[in-house]
C-alpha cells in the first residue's frame, strides 16, 4: 500500500561545503548560522519593503504586517518546498504616482484612487496562477524569455537610482559614507570566502555602521547616532490602514 506523501518535505540537516555546494529547500542549516543568515536576510528585505511604500506614500508598517501575512501563507501554500519572502513590489510605484499624483513627501492622501487597481493587478496575478499550475511555466519562459525579464529589472533600477543618489547626497560626508558602505561588502566579497562570504551584506553593514560611529559619534564629523525616537516608540502597534 503506498503511502501518502506529506505536504511539506522532510527536512534534514546540509551535511556539504558552502563554498561548493548550495543548500536544498529541504536541508537547513545549524540553528547557529540559520538566525545569523536570517538576520542578514531581514536587513537585505528592509530596505525594499520599507522604501517601496516610502514612495508611494503607503505606511510602511502596513506593508511589512502585509508582507509577512503573505509570507506564511506563500509557505504553507507551497509545502515549504520555495524558502522566499514576499515583500513589496517596486513595479507600482511609477503606476501609483502617476495616478494619484503623489510628490513624495508625507502620507498619499490620494491612495484611494490607485488601491482598486492594486486590488485588480491581485486577482490578475491569482488568476495566472491558477493558469500556471495547469499548463505549466513554458509559455512563460517563451512570452518573456531572461532578456527580457532581466531588462525590465534593470530598468526599475536605474529608474530608483536617482532616489539612492539623492538619499547620500545631503552632504559630502554621507557621501563618502555610502562609498565606504560599498567598499566594506565588495572587500568582504572579493577576499573571503564560506559562510563569511555568504554573511557580506551583514557583515559589511556592521562594518561600516561602526566607521560611521566613530566618524560622527566620536570624532564628530556627520550627524551622531541617536536612539532617543526608538526609545519613545511604542513596543507594539497597529500599522495606519487606508480605508476607501
Amino acid at each position: 500500500m503506498q503511502t501518502k506523501e506529506s505536504w511539506f518535505p522532510k527536512f534534514k540537516p546540509y551535511q556539504g561545503d558552502l563554498d561548493t555546494m548550495p543548500v536544498q529547500t529541504d536541508e537547513y542549516l545549524p540553528a547557529g548560522k540559520s538566525i545569523i543568515l536570517g538576520l542578514q536576510h531581514a536587513f537585505a528585505m528592509f530596505g525594499a519593503t520599507v522604501l517601496a511604500p516610502l514612495l508611494m506614500g503607503f505606511d510602511p508598517n502596513l506593508t511589512i504586517f502585509i508582507t509577512g501575512i503573505g509570507t506564511i501563507l506563500f509557505f504553507l501554500m507551497t509545502g515549504g518546498r520555495m524558502p522566499s519572502y514576499l515583500g513589496s513590489s517596486f513595479a507600482f510605484i511609477g503606476a501609483v504616482v502617476a495616478v494619484t499624483g503623489y510628490t513624495g513627501v508625507g502620507a498619499n492622501p490620494n491612495l484611494s484612487l490607485a488601491l482598486g487597481g492594486t486590488i485588480a493587478c491581485g486577482v490578475l496575478y491569482a488568476l495566472i496562477g491558477l493558469v500556471v499550475i495547469r499548463t505549466g511555466t513554458a509559455w512563460i519562459e517563451k512570452l518573456m524569455p531572461p532578456i527580457v525579464t532581466g531588462a525590465i529589472v534593470m530598468i526599475i533600477g536605474l529608474h530608483l537610482a536617482p532616489v539612492a543618489i539623492k538619499s547620500v547626497s545631503a552632504n559630502q560626508f554621507d557621501s563618502w559614507m555610502a562609498l565606504i558602505t560599498i567598499i566594506c561588502i565588495s572587500v568582504i566579497a572579493v577576499f573571503t570566502k564560506g559562510m563569511v562570504r555568504r554573511l557580506l551584506l551583514l557583515l559589511g553593514l556592521v562594518a561600516s555602521y561602526f566607521i560611521y560611529f566613530l566618524l560622527a559619534n566620536v570624532m564628530g564629523f556627520g550627524t551622531a547616532i541617536d536612539f532617543a525616537k526608538v526609545g519613545q516608540a511604542a513596543w507594539f502597534g497597529l500599522p495606519t490602514y487606508h480605508p476607501t
